[in-house]
């Protein structure tokens, strides 16, 4: 499952102006912003670095959210949102480090393309999202 959204109570800051957000269902998750749209920008980068605690993300169970009728029910006074975990999206835009794979081509295929100046990083990646996206669609 890639895909989770969780509800994050959206308090007033009465001493400083502003928002600041907790996630009910997860111990410690907390943010903050100067305007409401400010802090549910935050909100969702904070839920990623929560959730987001193993080397494999594809792998990683989460705890389900509770019902948005219930946090309403608790919270009666806050703003309560709905934001969105996709661990796919979080990963493409925080898990960019470079990771060192080795392949094994023939001969004739790295002399030709080393003589065009190709680079092999680039059309590797560019090859693999081509075909992680053929093979989404074909799952449609």
């Amino acid at each position: 499952m890639s895909k989770l959204y969780y509800p994050a109570v959206f308090h007033v800051s009465e001493d400083v102006g502003g928002y600041w957000v907790e996630f009910p269902d997860l111990p410690g998750c907390f943010s903050q912003g100067d305007t409401i749209e400010e802090s549910l920008e935050h909100s969702k980068e904070a839920l990623g670095l929560y959730l987001d605690q193993s080397e494999d993300f594809f792998q990683t169970e989460f705890q389900q959210p509770s019902s948005f009728q219930k946090i309403m029910n608790q919270y009666k006074d806050e703003i309560i949102m709905l934001v969105e975990y996709d661990a796919k999206k979080y990963a493409r835009k925080y898990k960019t480090k470079a990771v060192k794979k080795t392949l094994t081509i023939p001969q004739w295929l790295d002399e030709e393309a080393s003589a065009h100046h190709l680079n092999f990083s680039r059309i590797l990646k560019d090859a693999l999202i081509a075909k992680l996206e053929t093979i989404q669609k074909d799952h449609l």
